[in-house]
């Protein structure tokens, strides 16, 4: 059994979204996406998708993109992306699961989860600007307080299980060139944590990845960076 991740699927089965429009390498990219997995993961494994998973506005618009991902072999664990408006409090994302009967879709939010051997904990995460306003600075804290939640959550499953590493899951990078996520920086230097994967970063610029995050190593896992094909992480 195996743990894989992957970040901003940016399904749009529900509503008019092409993604083309974006570059050459997003055509055609949910079959590409579809073979690539169904190629790779297999039902027993568990794949961290790290948000911007549908960019349904709401839940009705959302449903048949989780329907897909329910469809695709493996357990998956869901954490919001800045694009995924469909996204509620954890009462109605429970209860839209169990409306739509999904069996192998599960969400990352103020908890954590143990895959194989790795127990996973994340949030959203933010990225402030060169000028953030007071919004960005609350949404900062509160992304912060919710990893920090995740990580108690976390630790709990590593309590008498030496075998356990804990990873991070985020949709923002926590640093990128010169930009810091500052209040979540200070939370991840506090954790046991192992590695940091993170998304949102379209066309990314080489030289501005951080490889190394608060002394760990830290891996941009969007869907266009990986060609759509999960990442084996464990």
């Amino acid at each position: 059994m195996s743990v894989y991740a992957i970040a901003d699927l940016h399904l749009s089965h529900g509503v008019d979204k092409p993604m083309d429009i974006f570059g050459p390498k997003w055509e055609r990219h949910t079959e590409k996406l579809e073979k690539n997995w169904r190629e790779t993961v297999r039902p027993e494994d568990t794949v961290i998708l790290a948000g911007d998973l549908s960019w349904g506005l709401g839940m009705d618009e959302a449903e048949e993109d989780l329907l897909f991902v329910e469809r695709l072999p493996g357990k998956k664990i869901l954490l919001k992306g800045n694009h995924d408006l469909w996204w509620g409090t954890m009462n109605k994302l429970r209860e839209w699961k169990e409306r739509l009967g999904l069996e192998t879709v599960f969400f990352l939010f103020n908890n954590a989860f143990v895959a194989e051997d790795v127990v996973v904990c994340g949030t959203r995460g933010w990225l402030l600007e060169n000028m953030p306003s007071d919004q960005d600075e609350k949404v900062m804290l509160r992304e912060a307080g919710r990893l920090a939640r995740s990580v108690a959550e976390g630790r709990k499953l590593l309590d008498g299980h030496p075998e356990r590493e804990m990873f991070l899951f985020l949709h923002y990078p926590p640093a990128y060139g010169n930009q810091r996520s500052q209040p979540i920086l200070d939370v991840i230097r506090e954790t046991p944590a192992k590695q940091i994967f993170y998304g949102h970063m379209h066309n990314a610029d080489p030289s501005r990845i951080v490889p190394q995050i608060a002394g760990m190593p830290s891996r941009l896992i969007a869907a266009d960076w990986l060609q759509f094909k999960p990442l084996k992480i464990r």
